[in-house]
């Protein structure tokens, strides 16, 4: 697919791995609707954009709303003569054990992480099958491959995001529709407690910036590649948690007592009070 001939919607677009996307998007000739909850940051970041004119467009929408995912599927087949490329993005992730969990944030991280997702690739599926050409690229995470401690919900979020990735991508695989999907490993966003960044530096767990991951997808939507996870030794463990998962077992029992530590304290909210962006 020509970037230049790209007409996406980024959910989560107003910062972080959303907010690099569009711009890694917007550099390479493609026109971008970028769809957030944050009024001010989606302001913020299209300010960012003006440069590129008519190829920003913004959308205020809560995507745990019936009525708002569906205006957002209406103003998708309008803009720019239709959006090709569906990007899901948007997603929340609060680090903490399970047991400690509020059953708020598990109902948002369902709502936000699988449901808008699969609602969004529904409505939108008509008219993306209208199109020569087509994307739904969702974003994962390494999370979704490994079922990590202290990331419990969010890897049943991701995991679910994986298969449903797979699914749809074979079901399609006879349509101009192709489905795509990327794994980051830990990102710096702010979606990040401290608790995540001590943690992550304890365990000398590398962080990438938002922009690679924005260009791995960029490559991907351009290139034709179906599937990525992003860093190494992530890749690596993926594929030994799929063969051989008591391996990953054993070594994630080592870390254990260190991610409990940094969990105990993992009530601090995020810098950034919307579910604006994914990281893995």
């Amino acid at each position: 697919m020509k970037a230049t001939g790209i007409r996406a919607l980024v959910t989560g677009g107003a910062g972080g791995i959303g907010g690099a996307i569009a711009a890694d998007l917007l550099g390479r000739g493609s026109a971008v609707l970028l769809v957030d909850r944050d009024a001010l940051a989606l302001e913020h970041a299209a300010s960012g954009f003006a440069s590129h004119g008519t190829r920003v467009g913004t959308l205020v929408a809560d995507l745990t709303s019936r009525a708002d995912r569906q205006r957002v599927c209406e103003e998708a087949a309008r803009w720019r003569g239709g959006v090709n490329v569906l990007i899901n993005n948007a997603g929340v992730n609060h680090f903490g054990m399970f047991e400690d969990q509020p059953a708020e944030q598990i109902d948002l991280a369902v709502a936000i992480n699988v449901l808008a997702p699969l609602h969004l690739c529904r409505g939108m599926l008509p008219q993306l099958m209208r199109q020569p050409e087509a994307v739904v690229m969702n974003t994962g995470s390494v999370f979704g491959s490994i079922g990590y401690p202290g990331y419990a919900v969010y890897s049943a979020t991701k995991f679910a995001l994986h298969g449903f990735t797979e699914a749809l991508r074979r079901e399609l695989s006879d349509s101009t529709v192709r489905v795509i999907y990327v794994a980051p490993r830990a990102t710096r966003t702010g979606i990040n407690t401290s608790a995540v960044e001590r943690m992550n530096a304890e365990l000398g767990v590398a962080m990438d910036p938002p922009e690679l991951v924005a260009s791995t997808v960029g490559d991907m939507i351009e290139q034709g590649r179906l599937e990525a996870v992003i860093g190494w030794p992530e890749k690596f463990f993926a594929r030994l948690n799929a063969l051989l998962p008591r391996v990953v077992d054993a070594a994630l029992r080592r870390q254990l007592p260190v991610i409990r530590r940094h969990a105990g304290g993992s009530t601090e909210p995020p810098s950034t009070p919307s579910p604006a962006v994914t990281r893995s």
